[in-house]
């Protein structure tokens, strides 16, 4: 009765769901801390599907996301498994690292204090 058996996952087979590692996730979420503190957006979503996993960031909650953050790991070897898309759907940004494809919503945060 106190023996666990673990079911044998199938050789070779690709794991049934794509998710962010914690680094991936701590870097986003803070990202939305501080454009939630600078009041851009008000809501989140994240979808994990079995090609993708997908960080959605509202400025209200009954929009259409204003950015998402997709990974692609099989897109990895060719155009970068991260992908930013905006509003109406287009690729705003993609690569193989998730800092360059962040900046364009980073700069936003930037502010002009004196000249």
């Amino acid at each position: 009765m106190g023996t666990v058996t673990p079911f044998p996952a199938a050789a070779g087979r690709a794991p049934g769901q794509v998710g962010f590692e914690r680094a991936e996730l701590t870097r986003i979420l803070d990202l939305y801390g501080r454009m939630v503190s600078a009041g851009h957006w008000r809501d989140y979503a994240i979808d994990l599907g079995r090609d993708a996993a997908v960080f959605a960031a509202f400025r209200r909650a009954t929009e259409r996301p204003e950015f998402r953050i997709e990974k692609r790991p099989a897109l990895r070897a060719r155009q970068g498994m991260w992908a930013l898309i905006g509003e109406a759907g287009a690729v705003l940004k993609r690569g193989h690292d998730l800092a360059p494809v962040l900046a364009p919503v980073e700069r936003r945060l930037l502010k002009l204090v004196a000249e």
